[in-house]
């Protein structure tokens, strides 16, 4: 297998909203390139990016695939990512290491959801990108209505490298306005249609302006009606896309393969390779360094994506940002330093065994015990650590319930595996609530995860709501009798205490007793039953927090007191108490951000004011509205789908916990109700 060096290598991220034929764009792309002899359908389930059984199954993408072509002298590395926001953590992943990226735009369907989610990402990556137009061939295409929507979404400063002859069903053909030639359905080169060529000079003096745009004596060329020569236009081009000036658009139909090898040769030409990048990342001591991606550098690489394979086990897919990585030699990760055995070129599933890569280039390692998703691979002796991905965390849980006591040995290890793929999930066991919940970022996102368990590690399981964690309380003080004596036949026991309950900031436990009423080495138990009591409350068996209990006064037998008997003594005597001290309902309250467009808000406030919210704050962030709430745990368990159906998916918000408060009245029995343990 050939080595690249960097500046033949291009890194492009593939994404777009579900069903704007990412997959078969790629497939189009293998087949121009010579990659494959024969084009993969998504309907026939022989992709070679969607290769998964779940993948399939669906017939859309559910993990990131690397899958490079060649043009030429130079390997394009595509990293086709899901288009579903189930799969966040996909794109997120492959965002940290693509040079530049294709968004994908259905030319039926326009601009939408993912479409502008994903523009977004990519702008505040700063990753210069390419809009490719396809499905033009489909019915209630509107070129001018799709132009418009993405200057008026996503950004203005396009520019049309290629504009079709036609629409729909009559869709035949593309202009190449960056060389000046029409190109025919079948690729062909052919003479400029009739009807076409007035269209084509304000298109062509168009994109013209764009090049002179780069540079102030390309201006003045424009001025004196001077044309611009070959490389001038590709070098004006190209800077202006590095600088996120200019935005291209290609237009085409990646099923009928047309303009897809007019794309090909726009990314070789114009994406920049990662050549001579500058990665900023934190030595041993955490001081700023940097790696330039150079062969001549110190190895470092970023393990952007983990899968885990039945056969070859936990696969890393690696971008060696700097230096050459070699089979026989050691890297460092985390706290360890392994030899690096197995090193792969990838292409969809397969793995082709090499012994080096260069630095830009994309690959894959095994048999590194501890590598995963995030990690920084470099030289021992002279290490970087690169920042990590911010991934999002679990918005909506559920618990899993396994119907087979057999597969409780299984499961474990299973989530482990599936934590590993997708850092998006999170698994925790409640140990109050006896639940073992598996939380995503959305629902349908643990719906996927749960049918994997179920298909690809043989697990048959089923999901029940989460129950929310609720604390007791009390807010007054008063005294409580514990009296624990027990003096005829077999052990003997006898222990009185007195006891005051008072609301206080934590759980404390002083002590007031003067005379020797109680001997001080049965302090220690009396505060155990304390404690001990604390773990269920006499309203809902919920933990109680918050009370300050005083020993204030209490009888011994030198003979029959023991430690077990001033254990039960402050057990009874807080239960003798407890209903006197006005005990209440704690629950759960959250600090969430939710982030929608501006024309959501109206809604999304008056469905967070059913919900109990109190508004902390609103602003705009990145063109959206941030609105800032504290609510109750109970009114969000399942908020992220309403959210999705109030937005359109537009939305979407974060949480976490703040605090516990009391319980509204009006409420307070039914949680009682509904969580009392019989």
């Amino acid at each position: 297998m050939a080595n690249y060096n960097a500046n033949k290598i291009r890194n492009i991220v593939f994404l777009g909203h579900q069903s704007a034929g990412k997959t078969s764009l790629v497939e189009s792309l293998l087949l121009v390139s010579g990659a494959t002899k024969t084009k993969g359908e998504v309907e026939k389930k022989n992709t070679v990016s969607d290769y998964t059984p779940e993948e399939q199954k669906r017939g859309a993408s559910v993990q990131t695939a690397v899958v490079p072509v060649y043009l030429n002298d130079c390997k394009v590395n595509i990293i086709d990512v899901p288009g579903n926001d189930d799969f966040v953590g996909e794109y997120l992943g492959a965002l940290t290491v693509a040079d530049a990226a294709v968004l994908v735009v259905d030319a039926s369907s326009g601009i939408q959801v993912g479409t502008v989610k994903h523009f977004a990402a990519l702008r505040r990556k700063g990753i210069p990108t390419i809009i490719f137009i396809n499905k033009m061939d489909k019915e209630g295409v509107d070129v001018a209505a799709v132009l418009e929507a993405i200057k008026g979404q996503l950004t203005k400063e396009v520019a049309c490298f290629t504009y079709p002859h036609g629409q729909s069903s009559t869709f035949d053909g593309f202009m190449d306005l960056v060389n000046n030639v029409f190109i025919n359905a079948d690729g062909q080169e052919g003479p400029l249609p009739s009807d076409f060529q007035g269209e084509v000079e304000q298109l062509r003096g168009a994109l013209m302006e764009e090049v002179a745009k780069t540079d102030d004596v390309l201006l003045e060329k424009l001025f004196s009606d001077e044309e611009f020569t070959e490389e001038e236009i590709i070098n004006a081009l190209k800077d202006g896309l590095a600088k996120l000036d200019i935005y291209p658009v290609l237009f085409g139909n990646a099923l009928k393969n047309v303009g897809v090898n007019n794309l090909l040769k726009t990314i070789v030409k114009f994406a920049p390779s990662p050549a001579d990048k500058v990665h900023k990342g934190q030595d041993e001591s955490g001081k700023e360094a940097e790696r330039v991606t150079k062969d001549e550098q110190p190895l470092s690489a970023y393990v952007f994506k983990t899968l885990v394979d039945p056969y070859s086990g936990v696969i890393n897919l690696i971008k060696i940002v700097s230096g050459v990585i070699k089979t026989g030699e050691d890297v460092a990760f985390g706290n360890n330093s392994q030899r690096l055995s197995m090193l792969y070129t990838v292409s969809g599933k397969a793995l082709n065994s090499t012994t080096e890569l260069h630095a830009g280039d994309i690959g894959a390692v095994t048999r590194l015990d501890g590598a995963v998703s995030g990690m920084t691979l470099s030289a021992p002796k002279n290490k970087i650590i690169y920042p990590a991905v911010g991934y999002p965390a679990a918005v909506i849980f559920k618990a899993i319930v396994i119907v087979n006591k057999n597969d409780e040995s299984k499961i474990g290890p299973a989530l482990a595996k599936l934590q590993l793929e997708d850092p998006c999930i999170e698994v925790k066991r409640n140990n109050e609530t006896r639940q073992l919940l598996l939380g995503g970022v959305s629902d349908s996102h643990i719906n996927f995860i749960i049918d994997k368990l179920k298909n690809t590690y043989k697990i048959d399981v089923t999901s029940e709501t989460m129950k929310v964690v609720y604390r007791e309380s009390i807010k007054a003080t008063a005294e409580g009798d514990g009296r624990y004596v027990k003096q005829s036949g077999g052990s003997h026991f006898y222990g009185i205490v007195k006891m005051r309950f008072e609301p206080d900031e934590e759980n404390v436990f002083p002590e007031e007793v003067f005379g020797g009423a109680v001997p001080k080495n049965y302090f220690p138990a009396d505060q155990k039953g304390f404690f001990d009591v604390l773990n269920a409350g006499l309203l809902a068996s919920f933990p109680v927090i918050g009370v300050r209990g005083v020993l204030v006064d209490g009888k011994y037998h030198p003979v029959d007191s023991n430690e077990q008997a001033f254990k039960m003594a402050g057990i009874l005597a807080f239960r003798d108490a407890y209903l006197k001290c006005k005990p209440i309902i704690l629950e759960p309250i959250m600090r969430i951000h939710v982030l929608v467009p501006a024309q959501y808000t109206g809604d999304i406030m008056s469905d967070l004011n059913t919900r109990r919210a109190r508004i902390q704050n609103m602003e705009e962030r990145d063109g959206m509205q941030d609105i800032e709430a504290l609510i109750p745990e109970a009114e969000i368990v399942d908020y992220v789908t309403q959210l999705k159906s109030i937005t359109q998916a537009s939305g979407s918000y974060t949480r976490e916990f703040v605090s516990y408060e009391e319980v509204p009245e009006y409420l307070k029995d039914k949680v009682i109700r509904d969580n009392k343990v019989n």
